[in-house]
């Protein structure tokens, strides 16, 4: 599993759409201009998570880089639900959105990793 987890960094790593290959004034503006579709959706995330992950200083990994969000992804969803809810690092529990569900996280996650089509 670990060997899998290090090739797909590895893969993803050589892509030339990641944060490492773009400027950083590039990807924070990229990543603070993003919102869901669904209008309640972008009020949670504008309201909460942007605050981060429209912010790459943060140290947050970028809205819309999946690049950024492989090694979380990796880890699956119930491990990424949970560092949400309970709070993980830096993140504060709940992202600071009092109010989302867990159906909320999921999409807001799927949002913010770019995997909202998958």
């Amino acid at each position: 599993m670990r060997i899998l987890l290090a090739l797909t960094i590895m893969l993803l790593a050589g892509c030339k759409r990641g944060p490492a290959q773009e400027p950083a004034a590039q990807v924070a503006a990229r990543a603070a201009s993003l919102l869901p579709a669904d209008q309640r959706l972008a009020g949670l995330y504008a309201a909460s998570c942007q605050n981060c992950h429209g912010h790459p200083e943060s140290g947050a990994p970028p809205a819309g880089y999946a690049y950024a969000w492989a090694p979380r992804l990796a880890q699956g969803e119930a491990a990424l639900l949970a560092h949400t809810i309970g709070g993980y690092n830096g993140m504060p529990a709940g992202g600071q959105c009092f109010t989302c569900t867990q159906t909320d996280y999921r999409t807001l996650i799927r949002f913010m990793s770019a995997q909202e089509a998958r």
